[in-house]
């Protein structure tokens, strides 16, 4: 038996259908199946002026999959490594900056239910959420506050 061969432009919008893909990576998956005659460049172009391919979308997709995760640092420097706009960036950054003492205090909950006994445990934690992103005004707020301990101790 013999594979059905997909053309690019089917590759592309099976890849989108999927999630919102950046121009860069977007390309760089699609420059595989590429041979000598197909222009991917062009290909690209036309799926962003059909608005199938959009710089915005994608950001706003890659900051909602983050930042329950991650620093309002970690996100910039992964839309930065997609090539995103710098304007675009500043949007997107107007908008985390309010929300990263929040999400950093979550952050930690999570991974350690209870109050640091020590400066080395202190760090630790302090430690943990910089190497997620996160400034040190939104681990020093997140540090701040009390943990709610649910184990039944009294």
């Amino acid at each position: 038996m013999f594979k059905v061969k997909i053309s690019l432009k089917a590759r592309a919008l099976r890849y989108l259908s999927m999630r919102e893909h950046s121009r860069l990576e977007l390309g760089r998956k699609l420059s595989r199946y590429a041979e000598e005659t197909d222009d991917v460049s062009a290909l690209l172009d036309v799926l962003e002026s059909a608005q199938f391919l959009s710089e915005e979308r994608f950001s706003a997709s890659l900051v909602r999959r983050r930042q329950a995760r991650f620093g309002n640092q970690r996100i910039f420097l992964e839309l930065q490594s997609h090539n995103i706009e710098k304007a675009e960036i500043e949007k997107v950054k107007s908008q985390l900056i309010e929300s990263e003492a929040v999400r950093a205090t979550e952050v930690l909950h999570r991974k350690y239910r209870f109050e640091p006994v020590d400066h080395m445990e202190r760090a630790k934690q302090m430690q943990f959420l910089q190497k997620r992103g996160f400034s040190g005004v939104a681990i020093q707020a997140a540090m701040r506050v009390k943990r709610n301990n649910d184990d039944g101790e009294a």
